[in-house]
C-alpha cells in the first residue's frame, strides 16, 4: 500500500520551507521535493510563485502536517490550497515525482 500525500500550495519560497519544516515537526512525515508555478496572472498575486509542499508519511501524520503547515504559511504569506491523498494510484504517484524547480 503506498504511503498518504499531503500536499499544499503556498505563495512563496520562504513560506514552503517555513511550512515544510512545521509540517515535518508536528508529524512523523517525510519531505519530497518541492515544486512550483508561476501562473500567468503573477503580478496580482501577495508573491508571484507558487510552490507546492508535499509530505509522505501514514494518513493521520500527513494531516497533521498539512494542518501545522497550513498555519505557518499563513503568518508568512498564505496557503492557496491543500488536500490529502489517502492511498496515491500509481499515475498519481508520477505526477507527483515531477517538479518544476529544476527547470528554468
Amino acid at each position: 500500500m503506498a504511503m498518504a500525500v499531503g500536499i499544499i500550495e503556498v505563495y512563496g519560497l520562504v513560506a514552503a520551507f517555513v511550512a515544510g519544516d512545521a509540517g515535518c515537526k508536528a508529524a512523523n512525515v517525510t519531505l519530497e521535493t518541492f515544486d512550483r508555478n508561476k501562473p500567468a496572472n503573477a503580478e496580482k498575486l501577495p508573491v508571484p510563485l507558487i510552490i507546492m509542499v508535499k509530505f509522505r508519511g501514514n494518513v493521520s501524520d500527513v494531516r497533521a502536517a498539512v494542518e501545522a503547515a497550513e498555519i505557518a504559511a499563513n503568518g508568512i504569506s498564505g496557503v492557496i490550497s491543500k488536500h490529502v491523498i489517502a492511498n496515491p494510484e500509481e499515475g498519481t504517484e508520477k505526477m507527483l515525482a515531477l517538479n518544476g524547480l529544476d527547470k528554468s
